[in-house]
């Protein structure tokens, strides 16, 4: 019988050797997991619990009918481009030609993915701050790349060190890929850090791939662009989607911002591999950016709220936890058990059926935390704050 699997480490396999190099996310074992079990609070999907609002919905489903389901431009659709232009110059003082500087992806995902095989090379390396979220390292080892992981801790607030990250650059670094607000931590790069990364990527001649899908969920400070600073609209390509602010998670519809030649590139890319966005996602992202501003408001009021009783309760548990201040995201210290970061998930939802998220799955650093997403609802949070006591009350130190 013959078999496409190889039968020693000379011969090939059926699959490339640059995938099988990378681990699957961490964070879907657990999902995984949690598919097999019923009466589980999950704080582990980093998803709204809202459902898209309806004015945006509406949008779309009068789009079905009234036939709007061919193709778009590769770009995406002329007035969602005009609209968008007109939204980031409004809120952040940059402006793009939406003819050239704008491209519509399929989530911001597809938008990070493009960004990275549009500008790396084989050999290139890209520094980022860890823990980050899954992806990053992930899209820049799959364009042949090589990730460069920035520790941060708790103590220094997670924000990536601006003399630590210029002496990790080398002759070899292309490119920085910053993700703030954060996804695992919550952490918010303050505008001075900001300021002195701009330096080090002028200095050294080094892009910048910003993914602000967080952009509008911040609490008590106001979020900075990266690519509103001085000297940077011209070295930024600026990353972002609805997913998360209008809770259109399933709807897979994001942007990317930037000089025409890397957009050009991107787009090179995107009309082989997907051709264009869903038509009536972007009818109804159009929608969101026109309308919707209430929403989301109402929303990140409601997910401040959550974030103060629930940051509040882990810390009455004992947990050290830093402060979010932006996303939707708690990444306590789970030092006061014995347990290392996966085993702590893992028995938790053996145990009390609450899913977390091991915070070795968003890089080594990670390890000692575990990520709790609180888009969920309050008497959830209130009824897993209960669990997790009960769980740490059982295995403290």
């Amino acid at each position: 019988m013959t078999t496409i699997f190889p039968q020693n480490s000379s011969e090939k396999g059926i699959t490339s050797r640059r995938v099988n190099s990378i681990a699957p996310s961490g964070i879907r074992k657990f999902f995984d997991l949690l598919a097999t079990m019923d009466n589980v609070i999950s704080l582990g999907v980093g998803e709204p619990d809202f459902t898209t609002p309806w004015n945006i919905r509406e949008a779309a489903i009068y789009s079905l009918e009234k036939g709007y389901t061919m193709y778009t431009s590769n770009l995406g659709m002329p007035e969602l481009r005009q609209e968008l232009s007109l939204h980031l110059e409004q809120s952040y003082g940059v402006r793009y030609d939406p003819d050239s500087e704008l491209l519509i992806t399929v989530g911001v995902s597809e938008a990070l993915d493009l960004a990275m095989r549009a500008t790396i090379d084989p050999g290139d390396q890209v520094l980022m701050a860890a823990p980050c979220y899954v992806a990053y390292p992930a899209s820049v080892l799959l364009s042949c790349g090589e990730p460069v992981m920035i520790p941060t801790n708790e103590t220094g607030c997670f924000e990536i060190d601006p003399p630590l990250l210029e002496a990790a650059v080398s002759s070899r670094s292309k490119a920085i890929l910053s993700g703030y607000p954060s996804n695992p931590t919550g952490a918010v790069l303050p505008r001075p850090k900001m300021e002195q990364i701009a330096e080090i990527a002028l200095r050294h001649n080094l892009l910048i791939i910003s993914d602000e899908i967080y952009a509008s969920l911040v609490y008590g400070i106001e979020h900075t662009c990266f690519a509103s600073l001085p000297g940077m609209r011209e070295r930024t390509v600026l990353l972002g989607g609805f997913s998360k602010a209008y809770a259109m998670t399933g709807w897979r519809i994001g942007f990317a911002a930037g000089p025409r030649e890397i957009i050009a590139a991107m787009t090179k890319i995107h009309q082989y591999s997907i051709m264009c966005a869903p038509t009536m996602a972007q009818v109804a992202a159009l929608e969101a950016l026109r309308n919707s501003k209430n929403s989301v408001d109402e929303m990140v009021a409601d997910y401040n709220h959550r974030r103060q009783l629930f940051v509040k309760g882990l810390r009455d548990i004992g947990f050290s936890c830093f402060e979010p201040k932006g996303a939707f995201y708690a990444f306590p210290n789970i030092g006061l058990t014995n347990f290392n970061s996966e085993t702590f998930a893992e028995k938790l939802l053996a145990e009390e059926k609450v899913a977390v998220v091991p915070g070795t799955a968003f890089g080594e650093c990670g390890e000692g935390h575990v990520r709790c997403c609180y888009a969920t609802s309050l008497p959830e949070l209130e009824e897993a704050l209960v669990r997790i006591k009960q769980f740490v009350n059982r295995h403290q130190k």
